[in-house]
């Protein structure tokens, strides 16, 4: 297999790849905060473990979101550095269902009591 030839980007598409990374960790510490505060500072809710079930669902995204930030950015850099076509991201559709099941989960609980 023939290795591509790599020259350096564009500076600009180099930070505006790094900023996007930055966005995506934003995102993840985000989710932290907010497992975290509701875990801490929301009462006890109608259905018995679901503050913690929040909670955890928070921190599980943003654990993923976090731990897969890195590897897109790298593989955009790379994509980049060969003049290849940017490689698609699985993770906006994991973020968006993740903050959507979250949101409805949320709903619930507060619908319900």
């Amino acid at each position: 297999m023939a290795e591509h030839e790599e020259t350096e980007p564009d500076y600009r598409f180099t930070l505006a790849n790094e900023r996007t990374f930055l966005a995506w960790i934003r995102t993840s510490l985000g989710l932290v905060a907010g497992g975290v505060a509701v875990h801490q500072l929301v009462p006890g809710l109608a259905v018995y473990g679901a503050r913690t079930a929040l909670a955890a669902l928070c921190l599980a995204l943003a654990a993923v979101l976090a731990a897969s930030s890195y590897p897109r950015w790298r593989r955009a850099q790379q994509a980049m550095r060969r003049g290849e076509p940017l490689p698609r991201s699985r993770m906006l559709l994991v973020v968006t269902v993740g903050v959507l099941l979250i949101t409805a989960f949320a709903a619930a609980l507060v619908i319900i009591g």
